[in-house]
Parts: structure tokens; sequence; C-alpha cells
């Protein structure tokens, strides 16, 4: 008998939700299988067997919080082959006889069970699913061995549930709406129909480390707008020769990067933590990327910016949202970092305040990109692409001339992209 317990996940953290359950009471286990899928404050983990046999009990239900090192399963060690064994024995033995003993009709339809039989079991075990596939399954309440896959391993994918949908589960969900909005738990106080929402356990740790930075830090936005005139037409001209030598689209990512990580050499304060009553600097350049995902918004970590090139910053860069979309990002893509950009504009936004991501002390916010008339001269304008860039610093380490100095070198650098190879 073997004991399933909480794995260490990392060292900041201790706890984490039952997702889902991979493994019933009385299913069989291999050794290395998946039985259950856990959520953590930053990515999902599937918990897997280190024995082979049959699932015992299940000591905790999906929704429930469970703790590293508790015991969540019991497995029945050697069951699994054992019974595996014996009901092909038996099997074979009670097909023996039927062969003998019984008509010849009852011979068929023992025999049409029996392969309907294998055929479930067969479906059953080649229904292996990625975390994210499962969790989107669960949500619209899909059976995942009804789903079709294109993957040689039969493992089904995210984009293989969103493809499979019909119209009786369309139906399904247009029937439960109303019955939702009727139950007593679905209505204020006033009697006013609302739906009720359990937040995720990812949800809930974003809202109280933001509301923990707010509380703890003395944070204060300044703002200055870039007239990206130059970079558009950099990009423009070296897009295509770009994509062809290094199989990667040249972005702006890479452009703000880049002008960041010389900002910080500049301003190294910036580049800083504070720990107690010490301030720690750092000699090194992780710059987070923040990313928007279902489940809320994640900041996977592009390291070493200061020794990569254009290139190898933007592969990062898709490398790390592919993952964080898919739910691949492992607790090393997120921990660390120095300092945090995020890019407002890819939504539309205009002007935004961001919230520190501590215990960073600095953070970038980018825009969108308007078309605005800006004077030349006394006696000229122009129609320019400008976007407004906001940098929310900690005012216990950084001064206002230190932040506007650092974003007035990012604007700098970026109006003069040219200027950014020398830096670089």
């Amino acid at each position: 008998m073997a004991e399933i317990k909480v794995p260490e996940l990392a060292e900041s953290i201790t706890e984490g939700t039952i997702a889902q359950w991979l493994k019933q009471p009385g299913d069989e286990v291999e050794k290395g299988e998946y039985i259950v899928e856990l959520e953590t404050d930053k990515v999902n983990v599937e918990v897997i067997s280190e024995e082979a046999g049959v699932i015992k009990e299940l000591k905790a239900e999906e929704g429930d919080t469970v703790e590293v090192g508790q015991v969540i399963a019991i497995v029945e060690a050697g069951e699994g082959g054992g019974s595996s064994s014996s009901d092909e024995s038996d099997n074979e033995s009670s097909e023996d006889k039927s062969e003998e003993a019984k008509p010849e009709e009852k011979e068929e339809k023992n025999a049409d069970e029996n392969v309907e039989k294998q055929e479930s079991s067969d479906k059953k075990e080649r229904t292996i699913a990625s975390p994210a596939a499962r969790k989107l399954a669960r949500e619209k309440g899909i059976d995942l061995s009804k789903i079709q896959t294109a993957d040689p391993m039969g493992r089904v994918r995210k984009q293989d549930v969103e493809a499979h949908g019909t119209d009786s589960q369309k139906q399904e969900k247009k029937q439960d709406a109303p019955k939702k909005q009727e139950t007593p738990a679905a209505k204020k106080d006033d009697g006013k129909p609302v739906t009720r929402e359990k937040m995720s356990r990812r949800r809930q740790t974003i809202a109280n480390r933001l509301v923990e930075v707010q509380q703890t830090a003395a944070m204060l936005t300044t703002f200055n707008e870039i007239d990206m005139t130059h970079v558009m037409d950099l990009r423009k001209r070296k897009k295509d020769k770009f994509h062809e030598t290094h199989d990667v689209r040249l972005g702006f990512m890479s452009f703000f990067t880049k002008a960041v990580v010389a900002a910080l050499k500049k301003y190294p304060y910036v580049n800083a933590e504070i720990d107690g009553d010490e301030v720690i600097l750092k000699h090194y350049y992780d710059v987070g990327v923040a990313v928007s995902t279902a489940d809320g918004l994640v900041v996977p970590i592009v390291r070493d910016c200061d020794r990569k090139n254009f290139a190898e910053i933007e592969q990062e860069i898709v490398n790390l949202a592919e993952k964080a979309k898919n739910k691949k990002l492992q607790l090393s893509d997120l921990q660390g970092g120095s300092f945090t950009i995020t890019n407002g504009g890819v939504f539309g936004s205009l002007l935004s305040t961001p919230i520190l991501n501590g215990p960073q002390v600095g953070i970038l916010g980018m825009h969108t990109i308007q078309l605005r008339p800006v004077a030349i001269d006394a006696e000229r304008s122009e129609n320019r692409p400008m976007m407004y860039i906001a940098m929310s610093y900690d005012h216990r380490i950084i001064d206002g001339k230190e932040a506007v100095g650092f974003l007035k070198m990012v604007k700098e650098l970026l109006e003069n992209p040219e200027d950014l190879l020398l830096e670089g």
C-alpha cells in the first residue's frame, strides 16, 4: 500500500487546490501515471503515482485546499497487475465454457459484449490530456473520451477541446442558464438575479498580491510619450529580412526591453528591491513580460536580457507566451525578475497606472499607438504615431528625479533606435 502525497512545489508555495482527480477509487494506475491535477498560486501541477496498483481511497475532494506533504490518496500496490491478469484469465475461461456449453446465439452476444467492453476500456486508457485541455473540458462539460485528436500519441490538447462542440452541448448550456438564476444562492438580498463564482486560487493570489503591494509600497507613477515614427520605420524596413534570418517576427517588445536594460544600467536603484532595512541592488537584467491568460495575468521572466540580441528576446517572449496560454509554464519561468514591462496597448489602453510586481520597485506600462498632431517647430506640425508610457515606482528608494530620468532615457532611445545598437 502506497500513500500519494502533495509534492514539494516551490520554496514560496506551501499549498494548492485539487483542480481535478484524473483517477477514481477502483481505477487501476501504472507507476508514473498522473492521478490528480493541482492548481497552485502560479502554475498547475500534475501529481503522479509512485507505484502501480489500484486507487483505494481519495482523501481530498476537488476544490479542497491541500498542503505540501499531505496524503491525498491511497494506492493498493500490486492489485492493478494481478487483477488485470486474473480478469484476462477469467475472460478466457468463461469464453471457453461458453463455446462448449452455450448455444451459438449466446456466443455471439457474449462476443459482442466483450468487444464493446474492450473498446470502452481501450478508449478510457487512451484519454490522455494536458492540464489545459482537462480544465477546459471540465468547464464545458465535455467528456474527454469523446474528443477526437490529431496527436499521434492520442493526447488531447486544448485546441482539440475547443474544436469539439455539438448542438446537444450548446442546448445543455442554454438549459442550465435559467436554472442557475432560479436557485436562492444566485440571488442578491434585493432579489436581483446574479451568478456567483468562486475565485480560482490564482485569481485570489493576484488579488492579494496587488493589494499587498499597494499597502506596503509608496507607489507613484510618472508619464511621458514617445514618437514611434523611427521605430516603426526601422521595423518596416527590417522585419521581412529579420523574419527570414531568425524565423521570428520583429515586434516592439525587443526594442522596449533593450531600452529598459540600458536605462536600468544608468539608474541602478530602479533595478533593486527592499529587504527589511537594506536595499538589494541587482547586477542582472531579468525582465518580466506580463502575459494575459484565461486564468489571469502571469509574468514570465526573460533572463539575461543584457546578453540577448533582438531575435533572442523576441523568440523567448514568443515561447513564454505560448507556454502561458497552454498552461505549460514552470515555476522557474516565473520566479525572480528585476523589472517588469506590461503592454496594455494590445487591448487598446490609451493610459494607465500599472501596479508594481513586488518585490520589484519599478514597472513600465506601454499603451496603444495613436496618430496625434505633433509640433515639429514653431511653424509646422505633423501627425505622428505617439504612445503614452507610464512608470510606476516605489518612492521609498526611487526619487522622482531618478524615475523621470529613467523614463526619459527610455523615450530618447526609442525615438533614436539606432542608439539601441550602441547600448546593446
